[in-house]
């Protein structure tokens, strides 16, 4: 299909470790120039480490949510995405014809889908935030970035083709890791049709900031019941280029995290394309543990839960935070309002245990008049038996002082001291 002026899929700069074996090809004349195989990386990155998504499991794994990655496609062979129900068959747009959305050439879609939903595998750090979801494959691009290059466009009709063909297949989550600055009336219709549908629709916010002044436009993150999501890096800073809007609403790591790519083995990536899924994986929790909730109470869960950033609640940079897999699932939020309390009714006094009070008390005040009154007459008696002999020897008279000398008394001065020898 031609390339039509459309829709920009977000940036997605890759840094690669070395190529590995492939494990499953696109069908035959799907993929002009796949990328190949990559290398496992063992170690846990930060992402992982920093959400800690495995700390939620005991209470949800995201069992029974169809995520829907409507993306480049997700290749089904991964190792981490392989376990039979996992990924659906899906379905290409980009292709005309009846091709699976389960493939795919340039391992966007399938690092997407790995961060939500990539199994645990042994000896391997990393592993997505809800690996009991099911992925929803839905191919609408080839790749978004050119030989030069350049980003690519897709064809807005293809886009809001892939979005309705998700909502019609009962994807609770629908992931969107694509921006661009025009406002398309299909995409904005296809997605308020998703959202009638109950599905919570989570899109990247976009890469192209260049300052922090400006508010640069973002679609579809910008659309009524959309949940935008920004990109934060490991000291939780913006990521460069991460866009600044009224349409961030959350932030999740998306500078250098590592996705899962086609073909097997894993690739660390920059971009907002890949702070998505996080979101889209912790709704994928909260879905499954909370399943009477709406997608837009499901949404306002996750935004009250986020924990804090730099820029402050609310920020046009941040949203409400850096989201919380732990927290989504796990805080009791109550959206009710709160019942009225019953009126207070004081218990009864207990008389007696109020009289008994009130001797105790009694009885303390008069033992200590009575030691007042037993001193008292101690240090009379006392100062009785000093007087009383002193009295008898003058006969009772009165003492007499002695007398004062008339005489005036001279101060003299001490003799003279010399400190220094005449010589």
């Amino acid at each position: 299909m031609p390339a039509v002026a459309a829709v920009v899929v977000a940036t997605a700069v890759q840094t690669f470790a070395g190529a590995g074996t492939a494990h499953a090809a696109p069908p035959p004349g799907a993929c002009q120039d796949p990328e190949p195989a990559r290398a496992v990386v063992p170690a846990q990155p930060w992402a992982q480490q920093f959400l800690a998504p495995q700390r939620v499991w005991p209470h949800s794994r995201g069992a029974g949510v169809l995520v829907a990655v409507v993306d480049s496609g997700v290749d089904a062979d991964h190792p981490q995405l392989a376990r039979p129900g996992k990924v659906r068959t899906g379905r290409d747009f980009y292709f005309a014809g009846s091709l699976p959305g389960a493939f795919d050439c340039v391992s966007h879609g399938t690092g997407v889908a790995g961060i939500i939903a990539a199994d645990p595998a042994p000896g391997v750090g990393f592993h997505g935030v809800a690996p009991d979801a099911e992925i929803l494959p839905v191919r609408i691009s080839d790749r978004d970035i050119g030989s030069q290059g350049e980003s690519l466009r897709i064809d807005p009709q293809v886009v809001a083709n892939g979005i309705r063909y998700a909502a019609d297949q009962g994807a609770k989550v629908i992931n969107l890791s694509l921006a661009g600055h025009e406002d398309f009336a299909v995409i904005r219709d296809a997605v308020a049709y998703a959202v009638a549908r109950d599905a919570l629709v989570v899109a990247a916010a976009g890469n192209t900031q260049r300052d922090a002044a400006t508010e640069l436009p973002s679609f579809p993150a910008a659309y009524d019941g959309v949940l935008g999501v920004g990109a934060v890096d490991i000291d939780g800073a913006r990521m460069s280029g991460s866009q600044i809007g009224r349409y961030v609403d959350l932030v999740a790591p998306g500078a250098k995290v590592l996705a899962s790519t086609r073909a097997g083995g894993h690739a660390y990536a920059d971009g907002t394309s890949y702070a998505a899924p996080f979101v889209s994986g912790t709704a994928a929790l909260v879905r499954s543990a909370w399943p009477e909730l709406s997608a837009p109470e499901v949404a306002r869960r996750l935004t009250a839960t986020a924990s804090p950033a730099r820029g402050g609640l609310g920020s046009p940079a941040f949203g409400a935070g850096v989201v919380d897999p732990y927290r989504a699932v796990t805080d009791g939020l109550d959206t009710a309002k709160p019942g009225a309390l019953p009126a207070f009714v004081p218990d009864p006094p207990d008389q007696a245990r109020l009289d008994l009070i009130a001797a105790r008390e009694e009885t303390a005040t008069a033992a200590k008049w009575l030691t007042v009154a037993v001193c008292g007459v101690i240090a009379i008696a006392a100062l009785m038996a000093s007087l009383l002999p002193r009295g008898r020897r003058r006969g009772w008279r009165s003492g007499r002082a002695a007398p004062v000398s008339t005489e005036p008394v001279v101060d003299e001065p001490p003799e003279q001291i010399f400190l220094i020898s005449e010589r």
